[in-house]
């Protein structure tokens, strides 16, 4: 039996396949189609979205780095009320198959309640990635991951507002990202995403190379870390669900995931370089288990 078993239940859902979009390198789905078919993947997770509009961090946003890239977007997206408008019933329609995550984040705790309260009527929603670990914004990042006291409250809060699946993104910055992911779950998160972004700093020639100066490193770099930590969330809670994601760029790297313990994994910046490539991945990973 393969071990890119084909479909997999997770979050009490059936996913075709366990290829999502990462949150943010996509932003609700219109970016990319028409050049790949996002229905043949397992999902995506889609832009941040919070309470009020969001501008983001001043340009440049990006900078590429041997072995990766620094990004310092700011969490820029419409806010609540246009994505539930707009994006959000254009995607619904365009999936059939592809399951549906929205990454929500707040900048007080009770605001990411708020915005799941605000998408509860929208059909088509899978569940909720919460941004508990962004470390992109101009004031250093959005760090309610950081302590097992704040995540818990901000998943419990939002546990009190949907029975949708809930997914605590967690920071590859954590001392013990393991403990933050067990009180997530006590606090009523389904299923972990491991991980975000790692804080990080750029320059050349002593000038920054992001208009906000700090900013979230992905990419291949990131590949090792997100396997060990993976690897330390499934050791400690083997029957919860967690989400690879980190440096994912080939059937090898998908298939390392899931041997650390991953049921389903989130490619993001591979993607940036290569539009197509999740969806070669994909067809990969049907060969294989033919």
């Amino acid at each position: 039996m393969s071990r890119t078993l084909l479909p997999r239940t997770v979050f009490g859902q059936t996913f075709q396949n366990p290829i999502l979009l990462a949150a943010g390198t996509a932003g609700f789905g219109r970016e990319l189609d028409g050049v790949i078919d996002l229905d043949c993947l397992g999902g995506i997770v889609t832009k941040a979205v919070s309470l009020e509009p969001r501008s983001g961090n001043p340009a440049p946003r990006v900078a590429e780095f041997p072995g990766g890239m620094l990004n310092s977007v700011g969490l820029a997206n419409p806010g609540l009320a246009r994505v539930k408008a707009d994006h959000l019933p254009w995607l619904v329609r365009r999936l059939v198959k592809g399951r549906i995550l929205v990454n929500v984040v707040g900048f007080r705790e009770p605001e990411y309640a708020e915005v799941i309260r605000g998408l509860e009527d929208t059909a088509g929603i899978t569940g909720y990635e919460l941004n508990l670990s962004c470390p992109n914004t101009s004031s250093g990042g959005v760090e309610f991951g950081a302590t097992a006291d704040s995540a818990a409250r901000v998943v419990s809060s939002c546990r009190s507002v949907t029975r949708r699946a809930l997914i605590a993104k967690l920071s590859p910055a954590l001392p013990d990202i393991a403990a933050i992911a067990v009180a997530a779950v006590e606090a009523g998160a389904d299923g972990i995403s491991a991980i975000n972004t790692f804080p990080g700093f750029w320059s050349e020639r002593g000038v920054a190379r992001l208009g906000a100066g700090n900013g979230g490193v992905s990419g291949p770099v990131l590949l090792p870390v997100g396997l060990q930590a993976v690897r330390a969330i499934h050791a400690r809670l083997p029957e919860t669900p967690v989400i690879g994601v980190g440096g994912i760029r080939t059937v090898a790297d998908v298939n390392r995931y899931l041997e650390a313990g991953a049921s389903l994994v989130a490619i993001g910046t591979a993607q940036l370089a290569d539009p197509r490539l999740p969806l070669r991945i994909v067809r990969e990973l049907e060969r294989a288990h033919d």
